[in-house]
């Protein structure tokens, strides 16, 4: 599909080559011949004083006119082959740039959904087996069909959870004047994000410490207050019990910069550039960690903060933890 888009636009690019190119020439061969009709006309020359001039000269050989148009026609018609495989190729060749960024959204796209429809079609297949083994089964009692409803009830949450992720991960996608701009205070925002997660840091016992003074800037608070809830949940998944997060902040003039620190496993070298990928998670044969999620969480971040023309990147080493380093512009210029 992609290799025939691309020849019909070049196709399309070199046709307009070739009707500027022949108009020209056509232009160029009409003046010069029309020249030499001209020159070669029978025009009568001066007469020197106290002579006579009676016959008409001719300033040009009618056969050399004619071979004269001949080479300028062949010479025309040589540059505009030239001009043509010329154009063929530059028109080829940037039909493939023209076309290389739809190639790469629709490229995206497709594995997209279907990436998508693998983690939906799972949970389904799991409750449509379940539910026609217990409608097949002639002797379910009420116990045995209570238990097929909370696995199936499970599962419904499952899909649910999934549906929220690629919502949010949608809605992060807008154009940053989109957003719901206004003044945010970071320590409220790590604090609402803090109440969300409350249960999770009992259970595991881990704190979240900041270690700079509040910083305000414009942004969507929404938007930041889901960046720290994705960033602290993945460092609680990933940390161990009476663990701690903690929270820097740095600002210049027209930047700040934020560190999210946790004391987790860390990520293994070979998973830190896809970790902001859809649907990304490591392989968990190599750690004793499996986490539940869809590998949506850091892929929803990393959006909140290109909406905000900022930039979101990772540093970890496996075994000491890991740091989340955040730019994001203080001022509503920033997004104009």
């Amino acid at each position: 599909m992609f290799h025939s888009a691309r020849l019909k636009l070049t196709a399309w690019y070199l046709l307009i080559v070739m009707l500027i190119s022949i108009s020209f020439s056509a232009v160029v061969y009409r003046s010069l011949t029309d020249e030499l009709d001209r020159a070669a006309k029978k025009l009568p020359l001066a007469a020197l004083p106290g002579t006579q001039v009676t016959t008409p000269q001719q300033r040009i050989d009618p056969d050399l006119a004619t071979e004269t148009k001949s080479l300028i026609l062949f010479n025309l018609f040589t540059v505009n082959l030239l001009i043509f495989g010329s154009a063929g190729g530059i028109g080829y060749f940037l039909a493939g740039r023209t076309l290389k960024p739809i190639k790469e959204m629709m490229d995206k796209q497709n594995r997209f959904i279907a990436d998508a429809s693998h983690e939906f079609r799972t949970p389904l297949t799991a409750m449509k087996t379940s539910t026609e083994v217990g409608l097949r089964d002639p002797n379910i009692n009420l116990d045995e069909a209570k238990d097929l409803l909370r696995e199936n009830l499970k599962d419904i949450d499952t899909l649910q959870l999934l549906s929220t992720s690629l919502l949010r991960l949608a809605q992060f996608e807008k154009s940053p004047t989109q957003l719901n701009l206004e003044p945010v205070s970071l320590s409220e925002a790590i604090q609402l994000a803090r109440q969300r997660l409350e249960t999770s840091l009992k259970e595991k016992n881990i704190t979240i410490t900041l270690k700079s003074k509040d910083v305000l800037f414009d942004a969507d608070k929404d938007g930041i207050v889901e960046l720290f809830v994705i960033l602290f949940d993945n460092s609680i998944k990933y940390s161990q019990k009476k663990s701690a997060i903690t929270v820097f902040f740095g600002k210049s003039e027209s930047f700040i910069v934020i560190e999210v620190k946790d004391q987790g496993i860390g990520i293994d070298a070979r998973d830190l550039p896809h970790i902001f990928d859809r649907f990304y998670r490591s392989d968990k044969s190599r750690t004793k960690w499996p986490s539940p999620g869809y590998g949506l969480g850091l892929s929803i971040a990393r959006k909140i903060v290109e909406s905000h023309r900022g930039s979101i990147a990772v540093k970890s080493v496996p075994g000491k933890g890991s740091t989340f380093i955040i730019r994001l512009p203080i001022g509503i210029s920033g997004y104009t």
